[in-house]
């Protein structure tokens, strides 16, 4: 499988495509010099295959190479950045306690 990671603007997601199928997606809300990412999910066929962390990272990746924050509402995603310390810079300081970084 060579599933790629898109963001679809129109829809406020990222999106986890594998040719034209949407295998899973990770939501986004602009606020303020924030990205808030509310709600992620992997087809259920496909749970398990690295896939929800393929797409934690391109979402990350995206809220940096922007110049934004990130408010990691889905408990997947703040579980993700526990795990990648790496990403604890898009958290504001002050509201890393919040997410248990």
């Amino acid at each position: 499988m060579t599933a790629q990671v898109r963001r679809n603007d129109d829809t406020q997601r990222y999106e986890l495509v594998d040719g034209d199928r949407v295998l899973g997606f990770a939501e986004f809300r602009p606020v303020g010099n924030a990205i808030m990412l509310p709600h992620t999910e992997v087809d259920e066929g496909h749970e398990g295959e690295g896939l929800g962390s393929q797409l934690a990272r391109a979402a990350l990746d995206d809220v940096r190479a922007q110049g934004k924050l990130v408010l990691p509402m889905c408990p997947f995603i703040a579980a993700y950045i526990r795990r990648h310390p790496e990403y604890n810079d898009l958290i504001h300081p002050q509201q890393r306690a919040v997410f248990g970084l």
